[in-house]
């Protein structure tokens, strides 16, 4: 197997999914810093890769692929464990409905509603109040996860998967942004276990200061 290349800059959360996959399935790689202040998605070749010219991008021997969710599931499906991607249909796809639901509503709720809001908006330009709304709709989206992951450790039980790869990289923005939480004991101790594996430490909690816009 060649090196897997990958392009987008590490502050990216949906560059961080990738990186964090590769690194849990221990695949090698490199990643070429792309997109935000490095530019460089506007250039022919890339716009080969990725006609929308967004990062993450990824050629792995001669596939090439965009969109940072089926990036993952590519990943796992290829290089991953049974409790990583499951063989079995009706498995996978109970995972696979929380890995949607994780990227078509929890991830737009944190990124786009709060932090584009809080972090990526001037202050004399942010809606408060649309924030406020958002963060009301988290504590309900945070509920239904509390009540999912029960007493797994993970959303496939005892082990990692890749939906936990698509709802886990959320979390680092929704813990570490400053607004109030609902209490959520199950949440925060899945949250901690996250924390405690040397993947999601390295690829997923990166400092976004300078992303901030005063």
């Amino acid at each position: 197997m060649s090196k897997i290349e990958i392009w987008g800059r590490k502050t990216s959360s949906n560059v961080q999914t990738v990186m964090w996959t590769v690194a849990e399935l221990g695949l090698d790689h490199v990643r070429h810093d792309a997109g935000g202040v490095f530019g460089g998605t506007d250039t022919n070749e890339f716009l080969t890769i990725n006609p929308m010219g967004l990062v993450p991008a990824i050629r792995d021997d001669d596939l090439t692929l965009f969109e940072s969710c089926a990036i993952v599931r590519y990943l796992a499906a290829k290089y991953g464990d049974e409790s990583f991607w499951p063989a079995n249909a009706t498995t996978r796809a109970e995972l696979d409905q929380w890995a949607e639901w994780s990227k078509t509503t929890v991830s737009k709720t944190i990124i786009y509603d709060v932090f584009w809001q809080l972090i990526r908006t001037p202050a004399a330009d942010r809606d408060y109040e649309s924030v406020e709304r958002a963060i009301v709709t988290l504590g309900k989206l945070m509920a239904i996860a509390e009540n999912r992951l029960g007493d797994d450790d993970y959303l496939g039980g005892g082990a990692l998967s890749f939906a936990d790869i698509i709802f886990g990289h959320t979390l680092y923005r929704y813990y570490t942004l400053d607004f109030d939480r609902p209490v959520t004991p199950v949440l925060d101790a899945y949250y901690e276990r996250l924390t405690k594996r040397s993947a999601f430490a390295e690829h997923v909690m990166v400092d976004y200061s300078s992303l901030k816009v005063d």
